[in-house]
């Protein structure tokens, strides 16, 4: 019985025994009648032996001896516990209060928990604050029933106030007939991956059959609709339990869990493997330092898999029970030591299956430290200005219930969330998807995709493909092209504005501009297929993120992100030779044109300069309005036309 010892160690604590083998001397029993003590023993002995329908009867013959003894009434709450009848334990904890209401502050407790567990916080909170209203209350209960009136508070207040809700199964064709849960889905929506109870032909000592957890993985159909979800097979997939997976938003990595194996460092730890081709390399431990002697767990992963959150229990730097670490990995490849993210996530409790969304800056949880509605909640949380996190909020009712709520995901657009639920009308667990009211949303994310090629001789090519934020040149996503079909997939976060960068060794740059501040429709991706042209004399690039004000030529900071590239192309090349060339529209005369154009190119020779680039390599060259390379006929024509580029003149 697995809660056995809980409720025994209940009964020590209320009548102050000092061992199950010698605990129920008749003296200190609620009753002087011998035969009702003799059939509650003879009750007590079929229950540690396992045999429920004995111990049932016999408490029952017992109380029949006497109706105001107490000990059965205990005995019986733990059976109800461990069989999860909720409601018949607190049938016998209220028959232990009507018999005597100042038996055991704890009596108390024990039936609010319950109440809790089937949502009847009203009552709940009542019992609660009797509880506490005793002096002679214990330290732990009175600790515990005071964290647990909050949930009550919450709960109650929560079902008053329900947030929009309205889940609907996302259907036969992938969903199984056994339990499916932990969905994860790339930024696109057109992958979803998720883990599946399987029944294996092992048999348990109980005769039950052994359940094996493996991933399925489903494809989006042009009208939308899923395809028939399959196992994913080998690699992935082992005679193992692989489970908890997190597919990174460019569809290009995979984390996951697993436990007890040879190679483990701890009970649970997380594996990784990453997409080639059309094909999953075979799954790696991810070692130390995310991987220690405890247990790591419920991975993470940002858009482009540079930065990985997970659940841990039991490290030096543990707030209490299990929490949530973030680490990044480094420029070689490895992975930084794991953050604890402090106080304002974690509690002294647990805090576990976090999702970060692709916007880098909102976390979803699960914990049962903050105030919920019971168990396990679903938060989330926000990354401030500051590197700090805001206070959890919980998503509310009816997304959080009585019982355990975790596994929520949020696609990139943000209004579309996905779990796992056996709630009425499943098969088992099956996987439900649900808009997501407006409060509880991310920032919403769009992302471009396409193919980086050589120009040449069209080869498929590995790049690094960067994307900056021009406003503080930080980066947002950085991640390599496939390097068999050279697709990549960028996630950009609406309300900024972006500098996209796609180089390679031996090749020149490529440069361009994403602007999504005020944009409000983010449903259409962007598709880019970006050409890479071998470094060669002749070969120009448009410089599409340096910007200047209107007739001046002041570098704008926003610049600042483009002219690092830059900077880092010639720090690589020290062979190359380039011409800088100022260009502008035809408004205005070719004499003004000409010394705004000489300007502008010798305001990012300067800087270059002023960086540490030798001037010798430098040459600097304003063209007017002379090279168009648009009509100037129309706005969009000449905001082509007003453009930076340079020009390789020289290869040694």
């Amino acid at each position: 019985m697995n809660n056995k010892k809980y409720y025994i160690l209940i009964i020590v604590l209320l009548v102050m025994f000092s061992g199950v083998e010698t605990c129920f001397s008749q003296e200190k029993y609620t009753t002087s009648n011998k035969k009702a003590i003799a059939l509650f023993e003879t009750a007590l002995g079929y229950y540690n032996q396992g045999d429920i329908a004995n111990t049932r009867n016999y408490i029952q013959s017992a109380l029949e001896k006497d109706p105001n003894f107490i000990e059965p009434y205990l005995l019986l709450a733990d059976i109800e516990n461990e069989l999860q009848h909720f409601d018949k334990e607190i049938e016998a904890f209220s028959k232990i209060i009507k018999i005597n209401p100042d038996y055991n502050p704890k009596i108390y407790y024990l039936v609010a928990k319950s109440e809790m567990k089937i949502g009847n916080y009203s009552d709940a909170e009542i019992h609660l604050y009797k509880c506490l209203s005793y002096d002679d209350v214990d330290k732990e209960t009175d600790s515990l029933a005071t964290i647990l009136i909050k949930n009550a508070s919450f709960g109650a207040k929560a079902i008053k106030n329900p947030v929009p809700f309205n889940p609907i199964n996302i259907g036969n064709y992938v969903n199984t007939e056994f339990k499916d849960y932990w969905p994860s889905l790339t930024a696109d929506e057109n992958t979803m991956m998720f883990t599946v109870q399987l029944p294996t032909k092992n048999r348990l000592p109980n005769g039950k059959t052994q359940m094996q957890e493996d991933f399925f993985i489903t494809y989006k159909n042009e009208d939308g609709s899923w395809s028939p979800s399959n196992n994913a097979g080998p690699p992935l997939n082992t005679d193992d339990n692989e489970g908890a997976q997190a597919i990174s938003a460019n569809a290009q990595f995979l984390f996951y869990t697993a436990c007890n194996r040879k190679e483990d460092f701890g009970s649970c730890d997380i594996y990784f493997s990453e997409k080639i081709g059309n094909k999953w390399t075979t799954p790696k431990n991810i070692g130390p330092p995310i991987n220690t002697n405890h247990w790591e767990s419920n991975p993470s992963p940002s858009s482009d898999g540079r930065i990985l959150f997970l659940a841990s229990g039991g490290r030096t730097d543990s707030k209490g029970g299990r929490d949530i670490y973030m680490c990044k990995k480094n420029e070689d490849g490895k992975w930084s030591e794991p953050v604890n993210l402090g106080d304002s996530i974690n509690t002294s409790r647990n805090e576990y299956a976090p999702f970060i969304h692709p916007d880098g800056k909102t976390l979803y949880f699960s914990s049962d430290g903050w105030p919920g509605m019971g168990g396990q909640d679903i938060f989330y949380s926000k990354l401030k200005d500051d590197s700090t996190w805001s206070t959890p909020k919980n998503i509310g009712y009816p997304i959080n219930t009585f019982v355990d709520d975790f596994g929520l995901i949020v696609n990139a657009h943000g209004n579309l969330a996905l779990y796992s639920s056996n709630r009425k009308g499943s098969r088992d667990w099956d996987i439900y998807q649900f808009e997501l009211y407006n409060e509880a949303r991310p920032t919403p994310v769009n992302w471009v995709s396409g193919i980086v090629y050589d120009k040449i001789t069209k080869e498929k090519l590995e790049a690094n493909v960067e994307m900056l934020e021009l406003e503080t040149s930080e980066t947002v996503t950085c991640m390599k092209s496939d390097p068999f079909t050279g697709s990549y997939l960028a996630c950009i976060p609406t309300e900024k504005n972006y500098a996209l960068n796609v180089s390679k060794s031996g090749y020149v740059f490529y440069s361009d501009n994403f602007s999504l501040q005020g944009v409000t429709d983010f449903t259409k991706p962007y598709k880019l297929d970006v050409p890479l042209t071998p470094i060669q004399v002749g070969v120009s690039v448009v410089l599409k993120n340096i910007f200047f004000d209107t007739d001046l030529f002041n570098l704008k900071p926003e610049s600042k992100a483009e002219l690092s590239i830059l900077i880092t192309f010639m720090n690589d090349n020290k062979n190359v030779k380039i011409e800088i060339g100022g260009h502008t529209d035809n408004v205005g005369s070719q004499e003004h044109n000409l010394k705004l154009s000489q300007n502008r190119a010798k305001a990012v020779f300067d800087y270059l300069v002023a960086n540490g680039i030798n001037s010798s390599r430098l040459s600097y060259k304003g063209y007017s309005f002379s090279k168009p390379i648009s009509t100037n006929e129309t706005e969009t024509g000449r905001a082509l036309n007003r453009r930076t580029e340079f020009i390789v003149t020289e290869v040694k």
